[in-house]
């Protein structure tokens, strides 16, 4: 999937259809001038729904919908006859799928499931037709009901990746490299900051047939809670991961103070970031001799106090195997 295919929010307008009219015909046939009211119901307004496809991974089959109008009911007619129900729609979201009213900016609900189907905009009631109205005293109504008028709302798509770890980093801290190694996935990976757009997903395999979704999100800097860098545009994506993976680069000036704005980062957008699990992981190791990663240990013992952290190098693939154990164990942890 390229960058520019994933596509993780739009704008659509919805709209449901509106109710047939109920029919106020009289009985007439051959040999019966007078008969009495038999005008049937209005069909029901199409309504249009959000259901969840967990094989769609973006938004971007909806990128150029712009509305979404369901089929309006049919009119009622004569011998009690009812109008035909006006067509549904429906829209097909990946999983992690978030909808908000475009107007006031509440969520509508969320879809999470295969198949969850959800009504966006309800399909008017069909009127009733004047068979419904006859009593003693009016043998004869001449009237009926006019169907519901239709329901349509501005809605905003937000997708938040569902994946169990999110990998949270600086610009070219080796996220994607480490993606690449760890899963199947092909993210782009260069030299330079801000290489990663959009989120990149991919599959670890791991012992017995058993896997687990790890994300690389976009490159965090400072003030991207404030939506500076791609700010907001990734963050909302960590929001559902349940365990946190910091890279940060065995080169870096000062590893513990990297960690602490990237921790803060995701304070600042959302407190809530800090009750998930955390591991850091000080990514390029094999530039570390053993005298300097034994004085690196010497420190980090001192600056991580109860926060896990480990050494790895995608290149030379060390610590890797012990990385796909210590992340298992933190995602199957019994509560």
């Amino acid at each position: 999937m390229t960058e520019g295919n994933f596509v993780d929010y739009v704008k659509i307008y919805v709209s449901s259809g509106k109710g047939g009219k109920g029919s106020s015909h009289l009985h007439r046939e051959k040999f019966i001038e007078k008969g009495g009211p038999d005008g049937g119901d209005g069909g029901r307004g199409g309504h249009v729904y959000v259901r969840g496809n967990k094989n769609l991974w973006t938004l971007f089959s909806l990128k150029f919908l712009r509305h979404v109008k369901a089929g309006h009911g049919g009119d009622g007619g004569s011998s009690r006859s009812t109008g035909s129900d006006g067509e549904d729609k429906y829209i097909e979201v990946p999983l992690g799928t978030i909808v908000k009213d475009k107007e006031t900016g509440d969520v509508l609900f969320e879809i999470t499931e295969h198949d969850e189907t959800k009504i966006l905009a309800k399909g008017g009631k069909g009127g009733l037709g004047n068979w419904h109205f006859r009593n003693s005293v009016n043998q004869t109504p001449r009237y009926a009901q006019p169907g519901m008028p239709v329901e349509e709302v501005d809605v905003i798509l937000e997708l938040k990746v569902l994946a169990d770890v999110g990998l949270v980093g600086f610009p070219n801290a080796g996220k994607s490299t480490l993606l690449s190694v760890l899963t199947s996935a092909k993210p782009k990976i260069a030299d330079y900051p801000f290489t990663t757009l959009k989120p990149n997903l991919g599959i670890v395999s791991y012992k017995d047939f058993q896997s687990f979704v790890i994300a690389d999100i976009p490159g965090i800097i400072e003030g991207a809670a404030e939506g500076k860098g791609l700010g907001h545009y990734f963050l909302r994506h960590i929001e559902r991961n349940s365990t946190l993976l910091f890279l940060v680069p065995a080169d870096a000036d000062d590893i513990k103070k990297e960690y602490e704005i990237l921790l803060d980062e995701l304070r600042r957008y959302n407190p809530e970031m800090l009750d998930k699990d955390r591991l850091v992981v000080i990514s390029k190791s094999d530039m570390l001799d053993e005298e300097l990663k034994t004085e690196l240990k010497a420190q980090l013992d001192k600056e991580f106090k109860g926060t896990p952290y480990m050494f790895i190098s995608s290149i030379t693939n060390q610590g890797l195997s012990e990385l796909k154990d210590k992340l298992w164990k933190m995602l199957n942890v019994e509560v």
